[in-house]
This record gives C-alpha cells, sequence and structure tokens, in this order.
C-alpha cells in the first residue's frame, strides 16, 4: 500500500531512521530540514515495491562520508540534485523511483527531499534494513547488482562519475574521492530496473521507518522511555542501561571510528561494557570481553532519560544510554551477508552469534 509522507510526518521518519540507523548514517535533524522544506504543503509517495514496473529506472541517493563531519558540513540539498542529474545524463534516461539505500539517520531523509524536489515516488524498500558504514554492504551486493556507474557531487560545485569493476572497488574509489571532497559527498549509484529492486531490496523499511519514529513520539508524550515498546514492535533484547564514563573517537580514512566504555547504572550496576563503531554501533562487550550484540545484529541506542535515539557522533561523557539489540534481515545472517558485514570483517574476533542467543547469557 502507497504512503503519503508530508513535512508534518518527517519527525517520526527522522526518530525511525536514526533508531534503525544504529547510531549511524548522519544527524537526522539536518535531513529532517531539508525534506520538511522542500516538501512544503506537498507529500512524497512513497510506492509498494511489488508496484514498480519491471523496466522502471530506480535509484538511490545518499551522503556518503564521515558522521562527525556532518556536524559542521551541512548539505545545501543541490549536491544531492547534482549528483542525481549527472547520473540521468550519463544513463541517458530519467529515474522513475527514488530508493533509500540504507534505513540510517540522514540517509533515511535526504531521499525525501530529493523526491519533493523532483516529484519522483520513493521505493517502500531499502538496502540494509538498517546502516552500515562502507557502501558495498547492502543487500544488492548480495544479489549481484552493481553499485556503479555511480556519481559523487560536493559542496563546491565538483562531480565525477564513477565505474569499478566491482562494489568494493566502488567504495575503495568512492571513499577516496569523498575525503578529497572534505570527508562527505552527496551520492546517486546502484541504479537498478524495477526487477532487480524486487529482487535485491529489503521491503516495507520506510513503512517501518515511519511506524517506529510514531511510536517514540506517542511514549515520549506520555511520559513513557520508548525503549519497552520498540523491544516489543521489533523482536528486540533489553542489552544494557549504562552511563558514558570514556569516548575515544577519531575520524580517520573517511569514517567516524572508535569505542565508549560504560558504566552500567539501575538494573545494570556495577557492571561495565565496551561500544565499539565505524560510523555504525558494531559490537557491545561486557567487562569480561564477551560480546553481547554483534553486527550485522541491530544495537540501537537511546537516551536512557528521554528517549530519543543517539548517533555515534554525539556520544559524549556522562550521556546515560539504553541499548536495544535487534535481529538483523535473515539475508545478513547468511553466510555471504556475514562476509560482507560481519564481526570479522570489521576486524573483531569474535564469532558471530545471534542477538537472541548472546541475550540468553546476558
Amino acid at each position: 500500500m502507497a504512503l503519503e509522507i508530508t513535512a508534518d510526518d518527517m519527525e517520526a521518519i527522522a526518530l525511525g531512521g536514526a533508531f534503525l540507523g544504529t547510531g549511524g548514517g548522519g544527524d537526522p535533524y539536518i535531513g529532517k530540514l531539508m525534506a520538511r522544506a522542500a516538501i512544503g504543503d506537498g507529500a512524497v509517495r512513497v510506492a509498494d515495491l511489488s508496484e514498480v514496473p519491471d523496466d522502471a529506472l530506480c535509484v538511490p541517493v545518499c551522503m556518503m562520508g564521515a558522521p562527525t563531519v556532518m556536524l559542521e558540513k551541512l548539505p545545501s540539498g543541490e549536491e544531492a540534485l547534482a549528483a542525481l542529474s549527472a547520473l540521468e545524463a550519463y544513463l541517458g534516461r530519467k529515474a522513475d523511483y527514488l530508493v533509500c539505500i540504507e534505513a540510517g539517520g540522514l540517509n533515511s531523509t535526504i531521499p525525501f527531499a530529493v523526491a519533493a524536489a523532483t516529484g519522483l515516488p520513493l521505493v517502500d524498500a531499502d538496502g540494509m534494513g538498517r546502516a552500515f558504514p562502507e557502501l558495498q554492504m547492502v543487500s544488492l551486493t548480495l544479489h549481484d547488482i552493481g553499485a556503479s556507474p555511480m556519481v559523487l557531487a560536493d559542496d563546491k560545485g565538483n562531480s565525477s562519475v564513477l565505474n569499478a569493476v566491482s562494489n568494493l572497488w566502488t567504495e575503495r574509489l568512492a571513499r577516496a574521492q569523498t575525503i578529497e571532497m572534505g570527508g562527505a559527498a552527496l551520492v546517486a549509484l546502484y541504479p537498478m530496473s524495477g526487477v532487480e529492486a524486487k529482487r535485491g531490496l529489503l521491503k516495507g523499511t520506510l513503512g517501518l521507518v515511519h511506524e517506529i519514529g510514531r511510536t517514540i513520539a506517542v511514549e515520549r508524550a506520555a511520559n513513557r522511555h520508548p525503549g519497552e515498546a520498540l523491544i516489543a514492535r521489533c523482536g528486540g533484547h533489553d542489552l544494557c542501561t549504562a552511563r558514558v564514563v570514556d569516548i575515544d573517537r577519531r575520524t580517520t580514512g573517511g569514517f567516524a571510528r572508535g569505542r565508549a566504555r560504560l558504566r552500567g547504572f539501575d538494573a545494570d550496576q556495577g557492571r561495565e561494557f565496551v561500544l565499539s563503531f565505524q560510523n555504525e554501533f558494531l559490537c557491545l562487550e561486557d567487562d569480561a570481553g564477551r560480546p553481547m550484540a554483534l553486527t550485522p545484529d541491530l544495537i540501537c541506542a537511546l537516551d536512557a532519560d528521554g528517549g530519543l535515539p543517539v548517533t555515534t557522533e554525539t556520544l559524549r561523557y556522562g550521556l546515560g544510554l539504553r541499548l536495544v539489540g535487534l535481529p538483523a534481515d535473515p539475508q545478513w545472517r547468511s553466510p555471504a551477508g556475514l562476509d560482507l558485514a560481519g564481526p570479522q570483517y570489521f576486524g573483531y574476533d569474535h564469532e558471530f552469534s545471534p542477538i537472541e542467543t548472546l541475550a540468553k547469557r546476558v
């Protein structure tokens, strides 16, 4: 069923995207403002994946780079339109649908701004069901759908078309260009047919983002922490409630990398935890070094007091967190999915174990 998303709905989209974004995807507040301004009194149509014609051209648009950069280097909105226009010119045809490449932060809201500016509908689907730091880490790669040709555009008016021999090489070459563009760029990539979109995308994601965001808003309005409602809705697990007592965060290689040391309170009084991230939260360990949650499963952070989602770039000393673990889409737990975005790809020593198994040990 198609959705009509208005400017008023963008608050829920931003909240839901920030929660599913597992700390990554960029600050959703920026994208929310861009989308609300672009939508105005109109609406963006979000089409069910099943209604997309097989010969349609579907194009994801998103931000690439370190979320920390976006705190100071705000996009104008023109960069994403420039990237889409340049890709259309290269392909020799106009896009019929736009796609969210990930359900995460800024990248769950920027496509709405582009859709409003172009009049194009969005597809109710995405390529991750969460956010990941590298552009080959999408379900499209698991279905042999190419990331290139890809266009990068920056705030200075530069743009480039990139063709690469694989999705991993697209990531490597695009990351180098993104660094030269100041650490962040707006991109259009993974041009796909309707047939490929139906085969490779995860269905219903934007509808879920909207629903999760509304749940957060409703629970907060009722003076309830949204953690319990989100766990019930998403089949999640309560991981810990803890405060940041030390944070090591650096922007390097086009990513925000680091780890936060957490000290438990309330039911977790007396315990300590380590939360590691590369743009997204990827590994949570207890004070004995045992994993409590591992990529590709989702580690979602909420402010322990207000219940708002927390992103990696906003972690700070003294911040209280409630961490929630969610199971990833089954595709990510396959051997190919784990090779692409499992813990060992990121250099963690742990073998992947599902959140359902790890939660029984907590």
